[in-house]
């Protein structure tokens, strides 16, 4: 069984990354496909199915070289069932049997979770996170996801839905309209979103400075443009970083005076601006993290990337099968 692979699958809304990853989680073999949407989402399955296929015979490798398959879904997902509860950017209908349908097209066995939950086990498994068993994995992109792992086992909840961190409340009064319809989430502060909303709420203050002239420039500004602005030393980008940071630091401290985790790990683009975010991210932090809390809880960088999710995903499998 050892010499067995496992196929990890993220499943995206635009594309879906592949691998083959051994049962001592290293990468082998990886490759993406783009998500076919169209005709309610019929395609996606098929076509994963078809990809794997495809690329044993192009390594001239049997079938039964996989021992099972894993994916992360982008949505709550009843994780004994493999249900998919929903998932807006897929097409797909509401409690869909992603895994029943996974493991029909595959022929192998399979096992489902949220996408954001298999990259807090892939982190946990072989990045920043190896070797912590009680660890909160954020991801900073578009939007602001989170997976959190207890005593080695991710948090799942009752139906699906914990570790949607991006959807604390981070305002108690009033805030940003969020795609959940709530309003006031850490999603519409430290997401790139809400990054570059904060910037062009900024820039209605102040017309000068580095933003002030990117925006001039480009009639737009990224999120990668306030902090380049801001490690320039434009006081309109640094009085943004230190909004979110306020607001990630107390999120943050929030969640770990709840779990006590041992590892707090920052993923997705917006982690990659570096120190100039989570120096200020560690402050605020430190600032509202009961003392025994702050003393025993490290925040790491991500270290996996995009590998993340699907060595996750492959995890799930090897979990499932016992091997």
């Amino acid at each position: 069984m050892t010499e067995k692979w496992l196929a990890g699958v993220d499943l995206g809304g635009t594309t879906t990354k592949l691998a083959f990853i051994t049962v001592y989680g290293e990468i082998l073999h990886k490759w993406e496909i783009p998500t076919d949407n169209s005709n309610e989402g019929k395609n996606i399955l098929v076509n994963i199915a078809k990809a794997i296929d495809e690329k044993l015979e192009a390594l001239g490798r049997r079938k039964d070289k996989l021992a099972g398959v894993g994916m992360g879904a982008p949505g709550p997902v009843n994780y004994e069932t493999g249900v998919l509860y929903n998932a807006v950017n897929l097409g797909l209908r509401d409690n869909y049997p992603l895994q029943d349908i996974l493991e029909m097209e595959t022929t192998l066995t399979a096992a489902i979770d949220n996408d954001a939950n298999c990259a807090a086990i892939g982190e946990m498994w072989k990045g920043a996170g190896e070797g912590a068993k009680d660890l909160v994995c954020v991801t900073l992109g578009t939007g602001v996801g989170g997976g959190v792992i207890a005593n080695g086992q991710i948090v799942q909840g009752a139906s699906g839905a914990a570790g949607e961190l991006g959807h604390i409340t981070s305002i108690a009064v009033g805030g940003a309209n969020c795609n959940c319809g709530k309003t006031g989430c850490l999603e519409t502060i430290a997401s790139a979103t809400g990054i570059v909303r904060l910037g062009m709420k900024a820039l209605e203050q102040s017309q000068t400075g580095a933003m002030a002239d990117v925006f001039k420039s480009k009639g737009s500004i990224s999120a990668k443009d306030v902090f380049d602005s801001a490690r320039n030393g434009d006081s309109s980008a640094l009085a943004v970083i230190e909004e979110v940071s306020f607001h990630l630091g107390f999120a943050l401290a929030n969640i770990a005076n709840t779990l006590n985790p041992e590892k707090i790990v920052l993923g997705g683009g917006v982690s990659r601006a570096g120190e100039i975010l989570t120096g200020k991210v560690q402050q605020h932090f430190e600032q509202f993290a009961f003392p025994r809390v702050r003393e025993s809880t490290k925040i790491d960088l991500a270290t996996l990337g995009n590998d993340a999710g699907v060595i996750g995903a492959a995890w799930l499998a090897k979990n499932k099968l016992s091997i």
